[in-house]
């Protein structure tokens, strides 16, 4: 695999606080990690501009009935409501792991179409971290509220059949590398990435813990639910367009 597959990949993960890389991986820094929030107007979009770039995630014939939502200065709102199931927003790069270089970087643009069985649980989580993170909590407050609802059910428990479009041609995922990769995304209940096959030579599925982008936080992996996450690369975007080969 390519250095610049691999670091788009990194991006990828970060989004939803997956960790799509055997965790042996570390990316390497750049000019572009932060370490504070810059101001919130830099994460926001013209309403429409946004709604747009989330339906861009999934094919039309998906995104059509999909519900839509947009960041605003409190966190994530519904601006179409939807009649399929599907909920497409546009991820920011602090709604997903903590520990990612690139979280604060405001150009981070992640479309992305949850189905219906990933909406009451990772949908969920990303509207609940998002709105935190906006109110200005520390990272360990969120982690906290995610555990506590997670407990009390208040976020239901990750069920079969849940993943994610996200194959926007104009999504931003990384400042490294093309910045882009089309791929569905697919999240399981389970720790272990083998019976997938993820990250063999030769095997076109990458996965990894949801939770956390890097090493060293094995311990708190533990105290949560099990979820893995499983990345499948598209050789066309939403809209039925090529996939140039050396984005692959």
């Amino acid at each position: 695999m390519k250095p610049t597959h691999r670091t788009t990949i990194l991006a990828l993960a970060a989004a939803f606080a997956t960790s799509l890389l055997p965790v042996a991986f570390t990316p390497p820094a750049h000019a572009a990690d932060a370490t504070r929030m810059a101001p919130v107007d830099s994460y926001l979009m013209d309403r429409e501009a946004e709604i747009e770039l989330a339906k861009s995630a999934a094919p039309a014939s998906i995104a059509k009935d999909a519900t839509v939502l947009v960041l605003t200065r409190k966190g994530y709102e519904t601006a179409v409501k939807g009649t399929n199931g599907f909920v497409c927003y546009v991820g920011r790069g602090f709604s997903g792991a903590p520990d990612w270089p690139e979280r604060w970087d405001p150009k981070i643009r992640a479309a992305a179409c949850d189905n219906p069985p990933a909406v009451p649980t990772m949908t969920a989580i990303l509207k609940l971290r998002t709105a935190m993170t906006l109110a200005g909590r520390t990272d360990a407050e969120v982690m906290d509220r995610i555990k506590a609802a997670l407990r009390s059910k208040e976020i239901a428990p990750l069920g079969a059949g849940a993943m994610c479009y996200m194959m926007s041609k104009n999504a931003y995922l990384s400042a490294q590398g093309e910045h882009n990769m089309a791929h569905v995304m697919f999240y399981v209940p389970t720790r272990d990435d083998t019976s997938w096959g993820a990250n063999l030579p030769g095997s076109p599925v990458i996965g990894g813990n949801y939770w956390y982008l890097m090493p060293g936080h094995e311990t708190e992996t533990t105290t949560l639910p099990p979820i893995s996450v499983f990345l499948v690369a598209t050789n066309t975007y939403s809209d039925g367009t090529a996939v140039a080969p050396h984005s692959m």
